[in-house]
Formats: structure tokens, C-alpha cells, sequence
């Protein structure tokens, strides 16, 4: 059971990533956006992450449950020495939802429009930044449980290069994401803008992919051995470089839904060749140490309850959300103008 439960651990953090990365991913573009387009961009918005707008947080709050339930060592662990950018994560989080609902239902339309639209685009770039800040802080050896100071323990543990270069790279990827979302929802006329937001935003990617390698190298995190040290996280990285190029030929195409498929592919083989290269450790410590998914589990008795829950839970939760997609997917484009 100890298996199912590290299964929905992933499949947990990979769906946030697609899907609520998409959704943040769709300020980003947004914060980028020329004024004279921004009210079809805002239109064609709210109708493709409709259904992920709804759902997205689920996965991020299964990820935590099953880390607090599951592996309190390591939830601990994060809980403590980045709590400072878990802090902000969830600041930007809150700050988002709030301005993306107040500046579209607010009654009355005033300056204070302005504030909502700023709040939610400057969040959506922040929101993410921290996010893979996170997710790179917790596999850089830069946590020092034995610190005796402030900064070394709470600061250092997550503001180094690596760690921002990661964020960096988070944010690029949704942006992308994001774009390849909206691809397959603009009406005939908009799709070529969101085709060359998606070019000029996986150029990005890579760039800031590549900045990831170098602060790799400047901080001594063994990002390449890692990457092409192990048979399954080399093939990953060439499928997902590959589907890059393969991608690139059907953007001028504007064909969505595979483009939406391609792009899922490509960020899902990338952090599968991440999360291989270390796997069962979740967490890589200053020092050579490591909290392993295998080795602080919480007893077997809550292991085997957590299991069922998930699987369980599943079964209602899974054809709720296809549901969800489905009754979006069929409501006209104008029902989300504003």
C-alpha cells in the first residue's frame, strides 16, 4: 500500500503542475498581454480554465495531506526550513483567487478594477516563481537541519541560485502551458497571437532551462548526472526533446488538442526525469543526507488507511472532474465576456 499512496503523492504533484501551472500560467500571459488585446484574452481565458479553475487546488492539497499523513518527517521538515517561500506560495495563492473573482464579479466597475487586475497578474507570476523555488530548494543539499543561525537555516535553505533558477524555469513552463491551453479554445482570428506567445515562451523555457544547468553547476547540485546518469531519466529527457521539436512543427498548425497533449507529455517527462534520479528521496539534505519516501513513512496502519482513502476517493472524485471538464467544454465562448 506504501506504493499507492507515493503513486498519488506524484500523480498529485504532476496534476498541479499541468493543471494548476496552466492556470497561473494564464495570468502570466495575461501580464504580458497589449492593452488592446487583453479583453479577448481575458475572454478566451476564463473559458479554457474554467474547468481547472475549479479544480486545481484539489491536487495541491492531496500532495499535502498524503506528505502530512503519509511522510510527517518530511512535511516537517519542509514545513520548518521553507516555510518562509511556502509562506509566500501561499499568500500568492490566496491573493490571486481573491483579485480573479472580485474584478469578475464586483458590481461596481471603478479604479478599483486596476487593483484586482494587478493583484492577479503580478500573483500569477509570483505564485509559481515560489512554487519552483520549492521544488528546487528541497533537492539542491541546501537544507541544514544542524544550522545555528537565522539565515543558514531559514534563508540560505532556499535563496540560492539553483532554487531561483528552478523558480525561473516553473514560470516559463506554465506561461507555455498556457498558452498551449488557450490554443485550442481562441476563436479563428486570435489563435495565431497565442501561437506566437507559445513559440516565444518555450524559447523562454529553454533559456531559463539552460540557466538552471549553470546555477546547477555554480552550486555543485549534480544536475547532469542526475539527468543522462540513469537509463530512465535519459530516455525521458530525449522523448521530451523529441516532443519539443515535434511540437514546434504542428504550433503553425494550431491543432489543440495535440498540441495540449504534446506539451503535458514533454513537462511530464521532465519531471520524471528529475524525480528518477533520486527516487525514493524527497528530499536531499546539506551534508549527503536524505529523507527517503521508503524510510519515514508513518506506521503501516495509517499507510494502509491513507491507501484506501485515496483509492476510494478516487473513485468519486475522477469521474466528477471529467464531468466538470465536459459541462465547461460545452458552454459558448461569450457566457465568460466580462
Amino acid at each position: 500500500m506504501l506504493y499507492v499512496v507515493i503513486a498519488f503523492l506524484c500523480l498529485g504533484i504532476l496534476l498541479y503542475f499541468l493543471l494548476g501551472g496552466a492556470d497561473f500560467g494564464a495570468g502570466i500571459i495575461e501580464l504580458f498581454t497589449h492593452r488592446r488585446n487583453i479583453r479577448k484574452t481575458r475572454t478566451t481565458m476564463y473559458h479554457a480554465i474554467g474547468p481547472i479553475w475549479e479544480a486545481n487546488h484539489m491536487w495541491l492539497i492531496i500532495a499535502i495531506v498524503i506528505l502530512f499523513v503519509g511522510f510527517p518527517r518530511i512535511y516537517s521538515t519542509m514545513s520548518v526550513y521553507l516555510h518562509i517561500p511556502l509562506v509566500l506560495l501561499l499568500i500568492g495563492i490566496i491573493a490571486r483567487g481573491t483579485a480573479f473573482v472580485f474584478r469578475h464579479y464586483d458590481a461596481v466597475v471603478d479604479e478599483m478594477q486596476v487593483v484586482y487586475n494587478n493583484i492577479f497578474v503580478y500573483s500569477s507570476f509570483l505564485t509559481p516563481l515560489f512554487l519552483g523555488i520549492i521544488a528546487g530548494s528541497a533537492v539542491s543539499g541546501h537544507i541544514d537541519t544542524q544550522a545555528d543561525n537565522f539565515l543558514d537555516a531559514y534563508v540560505f535553505s532556499w535563496l540560492h541560485w539553483f532554487s531561483v533558477a528552478v523558480g525561473l524555469f516553473t514560470v516559463a513552463l506554465c506561461g507555455f502551458l498556457a498558452a498551449i491551453y488557450l490554443i485550442g479554445e481562441a476563436e479563428e482570428q486570435d489563435r495565431r497571437r497565442f501561437v506566437e506567445k507559445a513559440l516565444i515562451l518555450n524559447i523562454v523555457a529553454v533559456v531559463c532551462g539552460a540557466l538552471v544547468f549553470v546555477a546547477a553547476q555554480v552550486e555543485g547540485v549534480p544536475l547532469l548526472e542526475w539527468l543522462f546518469g540513469n537509463a530512465i531519466s535519459f530516455t525521458a529527457i530525449v522523448l521530451a526533446t523529441l516532443s519539443l521539436a515535434l511540437l514546434w512543427i504542428l504550433l503553425r498548425r494550431g491543432q489543440g488538442k495535440v498540441l495540449r497533449v504534446l506539451a503535458g507529455f514533454q513537462v511530464t517527462m521532465i519531471l520524471l526525469a528529475i524525480g528518477w534520479a533520486h527516487f525514493p528521496d524527497f528530499i536531499l539534505l546539506r551534508g549527503g543526507d536524505h529523507l527517503s519516501l521508503l524510510e519515514t513513512q508513518a506506521p503501516a496502519a495509517t499507510i494502509n488507511a491513507l491507501g484506501w482513502a485515496l483509492v476510494l476517493g478516487s473513485v468519486f472524485i475522477l469521474p466528477a472532474l471529467f464531468y466538470l471538464f465536459y459541462s465547461f467544454q460545452k458552454k459558448p465562448i461569450h457566457d465568460f465576456e466580462v
